[in-house]
């Protein structure tokens, strides 16, 4: 990861860019640089993964326009050379270089053209004017806020912009900024024609695709490791990886010392695709110690996240600090378009398809937010294979029929799609799903719910609470885990739409806790 920051603006003070910039050095801690375009500053803070030269320290420039991006720009090395063809030269093997050309031929219109996870701003020289942009699943972090004199201000984090500006948003997935304006370039869960294939042409095409979003992501100048949960999503990545690699692939797993559900699937995983297999474990006290600093790098008050980034930010930050990899891959984002436990409980196809493009709309709320958090303050990269956009595009297009759990297994589609393969064993392919807060062991969520009910009086929660009109705590956890965020990013509620949690509108999933243990299906997924 690196993170960016643009303050657009001719009257901004270096001391008070730098004062929130520097919040987010963590993201890339190889080098920082800040340049002044004349009408507002440009910072990048560079963790080197693709062209590790001096030269690939961006701000990038070209004619006195300049970008800076944290994006991974998937077979640039193709548009390089179309843009050789037309006389651009360039200084360094970084993927990013290829944007300010890209923009000089195409406009705002490149944005569409690109396979990339990204969040970039570009100044324009010729209009004194400031463009940005972000990948249509928002899998790359920005925010944006307005300050006193109306000036807007971008960065990677929400924590670069508290004290800076007024209101903090996400910048929208799959939009651009131009002239004051958010214009929509691509919207992933748009659906222009149903796709109609049959089920082994549909599954043939899923296996197809998700080995080319898994192989394009192998590619880095730095060393590359994968988080093995032992679930389906990260075992599959973790098994293509394997298959794509000449040396063992280095995974890592996490579970509580007590009760650590995955840490055997994952062994058992490791085992089968021949790993260098690492295992993290994690006590109550570890869990509670790293609260505050969890929810200060997610910049969230939801259960479901913070829950399920306390493993995640602690494995990762034992591969940070016992190994040199730079680049994670991970399982993220496969349960939207696949479907989750909850989503059996869909009452038609077309209510499973709304929740799809509901939860795909405001993922980077949460699992992205989650993953992209708790890799990046433990300055590594993260890439996550089910969202190649060609993939995602196809699997939301999909006749949701087929996606509906008609089966009596979740995920039927992704599973049969390596059925037979060799990919992975039966009684991994196979294995019900588990949520990941869970499976690190059920203890962890329960030392949290239990820790929060210790700290109100019943009398107390319900006064505290009340302080708080959008997304009102409605258990004390939710309230503990509210008052932390507020204490961080006081007033910025809003950059959360809510809490990610079951339809409450379908029948069986009317609950007070996001945790699938909690529903009537959840089954062996605990065992």
């Amino acid at each position: 990861m690196c993170s960016i920051m643009g303050y657009c603006d001719t009257e901004v003070d270096l001391d008070t860019f730098m004062e929130g910039f520097n919040r987010t050095i963590s993201r890339g801690p190889d080098c920082s640089r800040v340049v002044d375009t004349g009408h507002g500053l440009l910072g990048f803070h560079r963790l080197s993964i693709m062209g590790l030269t001096p030269e690939g320290m961006q701000p990038f420039e070209l004619d006195g326009n300049y970008v800076v991006c944290n994006g991974e720009l998937y077979e640039f090395g193709k548009t390089r050379e179309m843009l050789r063809a037309k006389g651009y030269e360039f200084k360094s093997d970084s993927d990013c270089e290829i944007i300010l050309p890209l923009y000089r031929e195409y406009g705002t219109d490149f944005f569409a053209l690109l396979d990339a996870e990204f969040a970039c701003i570009i100044y324009d020289a010729k209009t004194e004017s400031f463009i940005a942009g972000r990948d249509p699943i928002g899998i790359r972090p920005l925010y944006y806020g307005y300050d006193g004199r109306g000036a807007i201000v971008f960065a990677s984090e929400a924590k670069n912009l508290v004290g800076l500006v007024e209101t903090i948003m996400p910048f929208p997935p799959g939009h651009y900024y131009k002239d004051g304006e958010f214009v929509r370039y691509c919207d992933i869960t748009a659906v222009d024609e149903v796709c109609t294939d049959d089920l082994e042409t549909a599954c043939s095409k899923i296996h197809d695709k998700l080995v080319a979003g898994v192989r394009k992501r192998l590619a880095a100048d730095a060393k590359v490791g994968f988080l093995l949960s032992g679930g389906l999503d990260s075992s599959l990545v973790c098994a293509i990886a394997a298959r794509e690699l000449d040396e063992p692939i280095k995974t890592f797993a996490i579970g509580m010392t007590e009760d650590p559900i995955d840490l055997k699937y994952a062994r058992e995983t490791a085992d089968y695709i021949g790993s260098d297999h690492t295992e993290v474990t994690m006590t109550p006290q570890e869990v509670l110690a790293a609260l505050d600093d969890v929810i200060l790098l997610l910049g969230t008050y939801d259960i479901t996240t913070i829950r399920a980034s306390i493993g995640m930010y602690l494995v990762c930050k034992a591969i940070h600090e016992r190994t040199d990899i730079r680049v994670i891959l991970t399982g993220e984002i496969s349960d939207e378009l696949f479907g989750y436990k909850y989503t059996d409980f869909a009452p038609s196809a077309e209510a499973f398809q709304q929740e799809a493009e509901k939860r795909m709309r405001e993922l980077h709320m949460y699992d992205v937010l989650r993953a992209d958090r708790c890799i990046s303050t433990n300055s590594l990269e993260g890439r996550v294979p089910f969202g190649d956009l060609d993939f995602a595009h196809y699997v939301m297009a999909l006749d949701p029929a087929l996606k509906l759990n008609s089966y009596g297994k979740g995920k039927y589609l992704l599973r049969h799609a390596f059925e037979g393969t060799g990919c992975l064993p039966d009684s991994i392919l196979w294995r019900e799903k588990a949520a990941f807060s869970d499976a690190v062991g059920h203890s962890m969520v329960d030392y949290l719910k239990d820790y929060a009910a210790h700290l109100y009086t019943d009398e107390e929660f319900e006064e505290r609470r009340q302080r708080y009109t959008h997304a009102q705590p409605f258990t004390k956890e939710s309230l503990l885990y509210r008052e932390i965020f507020e204490k961080h990013y006081p007033g910025q509620s809003g950059m959360i739409v809510d809490f990610w949690m079951p339809n409450r509108s379908w029948e069986g999933c009317d609950v007070d806790d996001p945790s699938a243990r909690v529903l009537a299906n959840y089954g062996a997924s605990g065992v």
